[in-house]
């Protein structure tokens, strides 16, 4: 099975088991205090089949969907010693979640690691060690923050064990959120050690 096939299956899995368990969902509010991340659940992206662990396959976790256009380029973030954050696709699926992917590139002169995305909340770090699950979508009219979904063990639904990126490098990446009000059509995208930029949902 390839690596593709591998993490579209889990991805698949996870999705559907939030699903059942979506009111664990975290939607931290903004201004008025809302649940800090550690209580709430984790991203995704699709519906589902028997998981790559249930069928004691490796597990890989990557990123972008079969259906995103790599050459899509709805926004770009800046981020430290060269790094760039473009996101190719960001998309309410139809289970109630957004899903949000892109490729992060290292264009700078040295090798990145890439352990400081993940955020600072402990059971993150934990579970999810080189991932991407500390990113965060603001609906700032809403006044509501979103975060990374995560399934009953607190793994993440998102790309997980990146490597470090040398110069040139690139890495595909997903995180599956909360879908926001429907009437609800951009909202602000942040990734630990990138700028915020802002992203229009499709779907």
């Amino acid at each position: 099975m390839s690596m593709r096939r591998t993490t579209t299956a889990r991805r698949a899995t996870v999705a559907a088991a939030m699903a059942a368990a979506f009111a664990l969902a975290l939607v931290g509010c903004g201004d008025d205090g809302g649940d800090a991340p550690g209580t709430g659940s984790a991203n995704t992206s699709a519906p589902a089949s028997p998981s790559p662990e249930d069928k004691g396959e490796q597990q890989n976790d990557t990123a972008a969907g079969d259906d995103v256009d790599p050459d899509a380029k709805l926004a770009e973030a800046r981020g430290q010693n060269g790094l760039t954050l473009v996101i190719n696709q960001v998309k309410r699926d139809s289970g109630g979640f957004v899903t949000v992917q892109g490729v992060i590139k290292n264009s700078g002169e040295t090798s990145q690691n890439t352990s400081n995305w993940v955020g600072q909340e402990s059971v993150l770090v934990a579970k999810n060690p080189n991932s991407v699950a500390g990113a965060t979508l603001v609906d700032k009219a809403g006044k509501k923050n979103y975060y990374v979904l995560r399934d009953t063990d607190g793994r993440c639904l998102c790309t997980t064990a990146i490597v470090p990126l040398s110069p040139g490098d690139s890495a595909s990446i997903f995180m599956q959120f909360p879908a926001p009000p429907q009437e609800t059509t951009e909202v602000d995208f942040t990734l630990p050690t990138f700028a915020t930029t802002s992203l229009k949902i499709s779907g």
